[in-house]
């Protein structure tokens, strides 16, 4: 059997923009309609969404038929929590709040096998492997795995030469409503101070080979970072959709405060 192909890592290498879809509703059915609409990667959010490995296994599962990429954004970078996700299959990891080098060096270390790192042999028990008839997995895995991290605060604006330049990052993501926070503009991710924040840090991260993302449910925003340098963008998010969406159709049927109300009988 051969070791399903990382088409995502493949595109940032060739520098193909990548757009893609935030996953927060937590819900297989759901992801794979999101999968079927045409977007490059979906990103499966166990950091801020009620997923745990169970219900991420069953969003990979409902995508992989798909020509879309899922990325597995976790709740941290605990070598355990990234085993797991590695186990059940997941091919490109989107580690938070990334604020040093030996921090995101640690990160890629949880993602090899010894003696390039510490990710624990169990590939027998793994659906990465499709439990061991993957051929040669062990020892070719690496090839296909996708380490992206996050900066999103003042101390890994200041460390990312050092972060992006770390062996086996292959991106860094910048999250500009954690930066906006840190940089004293809290919930405002718009504000030029983020904005310039971000546009440098894409510099940043070109200058050292490495591919830059960045999330941004703002249109003009995300075409500005895309034309910046951002190989992959994530444009929307599926709750931020339905809940604008059904707003918007209530919205067609709202019932003027005048308007006469039937009368009861009796």
């Amino acid at each position: 059997m051969e070791l399903p192909r990382n088409a995502f890592k493949a595109a940032l290498g060739r520098g193909r923009p990548q757009i893609g879809l935030w996953l927060g509703l937590a819900d297989a059915y759901a992801s794979e309609l999101c999968a079927s609409t045409g977007f490059d990667w979906l990103v499966i959010d166990a950091e801020h969404a009620p997923n745990d490995v169970r219900s991420v296994l069953a969003q990979l599962q409902a995508v992989a038929p798909y020509p879309t990429h899922a990325v597995v954004r976790t709740a941290s970078g605990e070598a355990t929590l990234l085993k797991q996700y590695l186990d059940i299959g997941a091919q490109t990891l989107l580690v938070p709040m990334v604020e040093s080098a030996p921090q995101a060096a640690a990160i890629v270390a949880a993602t090899r096998y010894p003696p390039a790192g510490v990710r624990g042999v169990g590939s027998a028990l793994a659906r990465a492997s499709r439990w061991g008839q993957v051929s040669e997995y062990l020892h070719r895995c690496e090839q296909e795995l996708c380490v992206l991290v996050q900066v999103e605060s003042t101390a890994g604006l200041k460390n990312l030469p050092a972060i992006a330049a770390t062996e086996g990052v292959e991106g860094v993501l910048f999250g500009p409503a954690d930066l906006a926070g840190a940089l004293g503009v809290l919930g405002k991710p718009a504000d030029p101070r983020v904005q310039d924040a971000i546009a440098q840090g894409i510099q940043t991260v070109r200058t050292a080979g490495k591919a830059a993302g960045v999330l941004s449910a703002d249109p003009t925003l995300a075409r500005k970072y895309l034309d910046a340098g951002a190989l992959f963008v994530a444009v929307g998010i599926d709750t931020t959709l339905l809940v604008r969406a059904a707003r918007d159709l209530r919205a067609l049927f709202a019932e003027p405060v005048d308007a006469p109300r039937p009368r009861g009988k009796g």
